[in-house]
């Protein structure tokens, strides 16, 4: 997971983007699509035509960082194109990197449903 300081702002450009592009090109992306400077610490979440692919661009002060996701199976839930970025929070970017439903996360069950635990299995609550 990637430490997010406190204030920090997620972005998540809307569309998809050429997962091709590196540093710079991510950058110029923030700061002509976004309007926002690629440097001043937040998080700007890209994501591929797929969909199964992220790339996460953040300045931690010292250099610009690039980290990437690919999901084996599903797509990342990403917001219409017909907003020119969106921001989400430090929980929902964790959310959104497990490739579960960042808009509005639900529990799949209670701990009331659970089967009684034995020493050989754990049993936990998922979220969806």
């Amino acid at each position: 997971m990637i430490p997010v300081p406190s204030g920090v702002r997620v972005w998540l450009a809307t569309g998809h983007t050429d997962m091709r592009k590196g540093f710079p090109g991510l950058a110029l992306v923030v700061q002509e699509t976004l309007k926002r400077d690629p440097h001043n610490g937040h998080l700007f979440v890209f994501r591929g035509r797929r969909g199964d692919l992220i790339k996460v661009l953040w300045h931690d002060g010292q250099g610009a960082c690039l980290f990437s996701k690919k999901l084996e199976r599903g797509r990342f839930i990403w917001p219409s194109p017909a907003d020119s970025g969106v921001t989400i929070t430090p929980a929902q970017l964790g959310y959104l990197l497990e490739g579960i439903d960042w808009r509005m996360p639900q529990k799949t069950c209670t701990r009331r449903e659970l089967p009684a635990l034995t020493d050989k299995s754990v049993e936990c609550c998922r979220l969806r």
